[in-house]
């Protein structure tokens, strides 16, 4: 089992909790981006740094992922490709992407994607909150201990 996180937006307090659950279970860690980001430092904490493109970091996730893995991402274009590869995915703000929720959520994404571009719709999504951080945690250790178990 390895996490993978899809690391270019992912939030610092987000990846701090990643890593902690790492270092915690002994599960290792993979950051994949296109850019250098900085690590915790750890022996099971591995970034890569794919080429400049658009979605260059996700196809290396989707390629590398296996169905035991975990996957911290907020592209919900990735999650629905991860999840249709048997893996899961997990958004920084608590929600697990499953079979059933990820072709709805990828709906809404086009929709609102489609509302921005016309000028229909301003901004994006909120700030991550404490609430927000408080649901990923609750949501990681939940994940992590049901994959753990091999009860998916």
């Amino acid at each position: 089992m390895k996490i993978w996180i899809d690391a270019d937006a992912c939030p610092r307090v987000i990846k701090d909790m990643v890593f902690r659950a790492s270092e915690r279970l002994e599960v290792p860690v993979c950051l994949v981006a296109n850019k250098n980001l900085s690590k915790a430092h750890s022996r099971l904490i591995t970034s890569v740094i794919v080429a400049e493109g658009f979605d260059a970091a996700d196809d290396y996730i989707v390629v590398q992922v296996a169905a035991e893995d975990l996957v911290i991402t907020a592209d919900i274009p990735l999650a629905a490709r991860i999840v249709a590869k048997g893996a899961v995915a997990l958004d920084p703000r608590g929600e697990l992407y499953t079979e059933e929720n990820v072709g709805e959520r990828l709906s809404m994404r086009n929709l609102m994607q489609e509302l921005r571009s016309g000028g229909l719709v301003q901004g994006g999504p909120a700030q991550l909150g404490l609430t927000d951080r408080k649901r990923f945690a609750s949501a990681l250790d939940r994940t992590l201990t049901r994959m753990l178990k091999g009860q998916r």
